[in-house]
């Protein structure tokens, strides 16, 4: 009896390791990725993690989802000078308008310029990962402000703008000192128009991006860009993951959003500290991307919680090496990293002190969001994942 137990557990063991080294379900987050140098990730004090102001009454439970079901992954949104919108880009490659109630939503721009039956919005509309690269992957969002042009960063394209009449949008920029724009994530524009924007990783492209944040490789860089002048300026590299951008009020610096650090970043554009950065703040979660308001405001979305098995996969490396070459597909991966979908905007003075912090802490209605446009009294959420966006109206009171 001994014997066959031995027999059995031997078996056991060859077939688990015959899989695992197999991945004949095609499984593992890494199959095919030859070169994968996961690095190390300090833990954030203790404190920004235990003692961070919450939102006890889950405010955000009391937001109402619209268009569930019209489009996947509305990133980015934002409104023209005419109040029109909002505007979002989907994850078929289209940019989209709202135009009310009446017409709903219809297509204002493509980034691609390859778009085939495979880039064909799908009924009931469905992620478009695998076919990104072809159809496009419009991220960040802005208009500038002169023009009325909308201006797109694209997550395989590079920066690419279009008139206010929507159409084909055209490249402007797809490469910085010979380095392909990889994977574009956010923009804006100064006071005098100049822009700035994100190059999340020169090593991982967009529909790898859970690739790059386990690696958390430091390739990612900040940029800027004279549209006048044609030049482009490097103006922070080796970044882990660098989303959001924003300029302040008065123009006098940008934030920008750090997102496997947890950190925010302030760039100084005016002033004595000009062309200096620093840290601005040090947050609880992953941000994705911030969003300035009229008063001079930052809010800021938290795409998830920093917590325990996050902190350890950061100290040790090999574990995440282990967890990439495992055949664990990426959907039971992934809420191990990021944990249970869990709703966090921040709102943040320009001094950098917390002025307001609004959850789902069960995800009951608001779940992954990706960014905060503030508009007309309202908060409208964003989210790259799912198929919805969230409205949220502000009461009068968080005017202070």
């Amino acid at each position: 009896m001994a014997a066959n137990f031995a027999i059995l557990g031997f078996l056991l063991i060859a077939v688990a390791a015959w899989y695992v080294a197999t991945d004949p379900f095609h499984h593992s987050v890494g199959r095919g990725v030859t070169h994968f140098n996961p690095q190390y990730i300090a833990a954030p004090p203790y404190d920004i993690l235990q003692n961070f102001t919450r939102d006890i009454d889950n405010k955000l439970q009391n937001a109402e989802l619209r268009w569930r079901g019209e489009f996947v992954g509305p990133e980015s949104l934002t409104f023209d000078a005419q109040g029109r919108g909002p505007y979002t880009g989907i994850s078929d490659g289209r940019v989209v308008r709202y135009d009310g109630p009446q017409l709903g939503w219809s297509t204002f721009a493509y980034t691609s310029k390859n778009r085939s039956e495979i880039c064909a919005p799908k009924q009931p509309p469905a992620p478009n990962l695998p076919h990104e690269h072809i159809c496009g992957r419009p991220l960040g969002l802005r208009f500038e402000k002169k023009t009325g042009d909308l201006w797109i960063a694209d997550g395989y394209l590079g920066i690419l703008k279009v008139g206010p009449e929507g159409g084909q949008a055209e490249p402007v920029l797809t490469e910085i000192d010979g380095i392909p724009l990889r994977f574009c994530n956010d923009l804006d524009f100064d006071h005098d128009g100049v822009l700035y924007f994100t190059d999340s990783s020169t090593r991982w492209a967009r529909r790898q991006f859970f690739l790059s944040v386990l690696e958390a490789d430091a390739t990612g860089r900040f940029i800027k860009y004279d549209p006048a002048t044609k030049e482009t300026t490097v103006l922070m590299k080796d970044l882990r993951f660098p989303n959001g951008v924003a300029v302040s009020k008065d123009g006098s610096f940008i934030v920008l959003c750090e997102s496997r650090t947890g950190r925010l970043w302030r760039y100084w554009l005016k002033g004595e500290k000009e062309g200096t950065h620093e840290i601005f703040v040090l947050l609880p979660g992953w941000p994705d991307n911030v969003r300035s308001n009229s008063k001079g405001d930052f809010w800021v979305a938290i795409h998830a919680l920093r917590n325990s098995r996050d902190l350890y996969l950061g100290l040790f490396p090999w574990l995440r090496y282990l967890a990439v070459r495992f055949p664990i597909p990426q959907k039971y991966l992934y809420p191990l990293v990021t944990g249970y979908p869990h709703a966090m905007v921040i709102r943040y003075g320009a001094d950098g002190n917390v002025k307001e912090v609004l959850e789902d802490q069960t995800g009951k209605v608001v779940k992954f969001v990706s960014e905060v446009e503030e508009h007309e009294g309202k908060l409208y959420l964003g989210s790259v994942l799912l198929p919805q966006v969230a409205v949220y109206t502000l009461p009068t009171s968080s005017d202070s």
